[in-house]
This record gives C-alpha cells, sequence and structure tokens, in this order.
C-alpha cells in the first residue's frame, strides 16, 4: 500500500511517500522533499499566517510531483492520500487539506486526517533504530511541550504540558530579546556555543514541583529583565545570556523527563520536534539516562522539523494497527487548535 503525506501546518510545505507491506514493521519511506519558508519569513521576525498560506499554494503540487517522480511511481499507484488536520495554522492546513482531498477525489482514492504532533510522536520510527513500545515521549515542537506515555500506536496518556509558553516559544522569544535572526531557536543555540551556561542564575520554573507540567513564562521574563540591566553593553554579554537560556530550558526538560521515567518504570525515552534537534538538549539527554540505566532515541536532525514523511508514517501504522482507516468522503475541515488530549487514551 502507497500512501502519500502532505504537511502544511505552518512554514514548511513537505510531501513524502511510503510503503507498507505485510510482514514489514513499519512503513517505509520511498522519497521525500520539503520547503522551507524561513527565509521569507525572516524579514517579519516570525511567520506571517497569510504568507505561509500562499507560499503554500505555490509549493505543494510541484513537490508531490518531485516525490512522484523520485520515488519512480505514478499518481494512480497511490492508495491513500494522508494530511496535516491540526493544530496549526488555520489558512495553512487549509491548502495541504484542500489539496490532498482534492487529489483523493481525483484519483478516486480515500483520505486520511492526521494529527500533527503524532507525526512528531512516531517520526522516530523514520530513524535508523526505531524505538520498541512502550516509551516515555518527550514532545517539543513549536507552540506545544509535552510529556506522554506511549503504549503503543494510538494509544497515548498524558503525562504533563506546558501551562504557558513552551519550549521552542522560550527559544524563539529569548532570541529576539537578543536582536537575533530567525528562526531564534537554532540562532540562540549557535551563540550559546560562545558563551558561559553559567553566566546568570535564570529561573527553571516548576523543576521541584513533583508533577510533570512545564512553563517558560518565567524565563522569558528573566532574560527580557537581564537584556534591560545590560543596557548599551548588551553586545558584550548576548552570548552568555543565549548559553544560560538555553541551560535553563535543557535543565528543566531533561529533570522532568528522568521523573517522567521513574514515575513510569519506563526506560525508553523518545526525544521528537524541533527542538528535539538541539545538541545540548540530545547530549545532556544522553548523558543524564545512561546513569539511570535507560536509553533516549531521536529522530534525525531532517525529522525533527516539520515534514510529509511524519505524517505519511503516521497514517501509515495507524492503518497498519488497525485503530483507523481512511475514509472516502472527500468533505473537510481542519483544526487549528486540535487539543492534544483528544487523541490520548489511557488503555
Amino acid at each position: 500500500m502507497l500512501i502519500l503525506g502532505i504537511e502544511s501546518s505552518c512554514d514548511e510545505t513537505g510531501v513524502a511517500l511510503v510503503q507498507t507491506q505485510d510482514g514489514q514493521a513499519w512503513p517505509q519511506l520511498l522519497a521525500q522533499d520539503l520547503h522551507t519558508q524561513a527565509a521569507m519569513h525572516e524579514a517579519f521576525g516570525g511567520v506571517v499566517p497569510e504568507l505561509a498560506s500562499r507560499d503554500h499554494i505555490r509549493r505543494v503540487l510541484p513537490l508531490v510531483e518531485r516525490v512522484m517522480t523520485s520515488s519512480h511511481k505514478d499518481l494512480s499507484s497511490i492508495d491513500v492520500v494522508a494530511f496535516t488536520q491540526g493544530p496549526g495554522l488555520a489558512g495553512a492546513l487549509l491548502v495541504g487539506a484542500a489539496t490532498a482531498c482534492a487529489l483523493a477525489a481525483s484519483l478516486g482514492k480515500p483520505v486520511m486526517g492526521i494529527h500533527h504532533l503524532e507525526g512528531h510522536l512516531l517520526s522516530p520510527f523514520l530513524s535508523d533504530d526505531p524505538p520498541q513500545f512502550p516509551f516515555v515521549a518527550l514532545l517539543v515542537s513549536g507552540g506545544h511541550t509535552q510529556l506522554m506515555l506511549v503504549k503503543s500506536v494510538g494509544h497515548y496518556e498524558l503525562l504533563g504540558e506546558t501551562i504557558d509558553d513552551a519550549a521552542g516559544e522560550a527559544f524563539d522569544k529569548s532570541a529576539k530579546l537578543l536582536g537575533l535572526g530567525y528562526p531564534g531557536g537554532p540562532a540562540l543555540a549557535a551563540l550559546a556555543t560562545l558563551g558561559r551556561a553559567d553566566a546568570y542564575a535564570f529561573p527553571r520554573p516548576l523543576l521541584y514541583q513533583p508533577n510533570l507540567d512545564f512553563s517558560f513564562a518565567g524565563l522569558k521574563t528573566a532574560v527580557l529583565t537581564q537584556c534591560k540591566k545590560s543596557g548599551d553593553d548588551l553586545v558584550h554579554h548576548k552570548a552568555d545570556i543565549a548559553a544560560s537560556t538555553q541551560a535553563a530550558i535543557v535543565d528543566v526538560l531533561v529533570k522532568k523527563s528522568l521523573r517522567a521515567l521513574e514515575q513510569t518504570g519506563m526506560k525508553r525515552l523518545v526525544l521528537a520536534g524541533g527542538v528535539g534537534a538541539n545538541r545540548a538538549l540530545r547530549e545532556q539527554l544522553a548523558a543524564s539516562l545512561s546513569t539511570k540505566g535507560a536509553v533516549v532515541h531521536y529522530p534525525q536532525a531532517e525529522w525533527c522539523t516539520d515534514n510529509g514523511a511524519m505524517i505519511a508514517m503516521a497514517a501509515g501504522m495507524r492503518m497498519q494497527s488497525g485503530i483507523e482507516q481512511a475514509r472516502a468522503s472527500y468533505a473537510f475541515d481542519v483544526l487549528p487548535r486540535w487539543p492534544l488530549a483528544q487523541m490520548c487514551s489511557p488503555t
């Protein structure tokens, strides 16, 4: 079975083709292509929703054509078209949904809407060393930071989540305060390598609370205060502020992840989402988990950002597990604020 996946939730247009076969544990990625809008949005210091939607319209069909060409498959051979139904920017989601449903209708094939975060959650199965169920997942993607117990495909339990700013937002907003470029997270991480992580004692909100929730709004405020204190001398302190900010974020993520493993009795952690590409986070997770006899799995860096492969993979895994089948109806809607809890089941 061939599944085409389309991702258009924010500022990346991604298309991929996966194949499921009897006797194959997970779907196999045949081809993928991606266009990022980072350069377009950089001038505005963040994503402009209307521009993002217009760019998705321009990019999605050429990407479909390139994926089909590189996979040496015809459009007529596609069995299912999957798309990101939410959460994300409404206009951007509508482009992917409309394209997927129109394409499926023209081919007489069914469609499947996929939760964006489930795509990230299952993205490590695209890697050369996929995890085994069950595991704890640390999802750090854009405006989302969650810890989840993953028992099997479609069986997830929310353990904790951010109550205000997410880790990605803390990176991006702190980068903006420092006058760094867009996207801010990678820019701040790069600058942090030149600074001292212990230069400033920035807060670690909720770190010593027994729950598994996160809060990064206070950290952003502390960074703002320090930037103002530095005044005209800020340029000489930027690297130290960046390093100390990253250290605070990573410290909270690592220690909350360790607590989640202890509370669930799990020995396997999966890191997924855009912040999952952060080198400091990966290194500290690996070092901390090794002392506890636990292991951590990461998707390859290319699967951390939004991409079509994770959407196609999630659709294929849901179908293989038998928990969902594609639908033949082409009426569609999108769910910009699709709560993660709606896809969770403690059973």
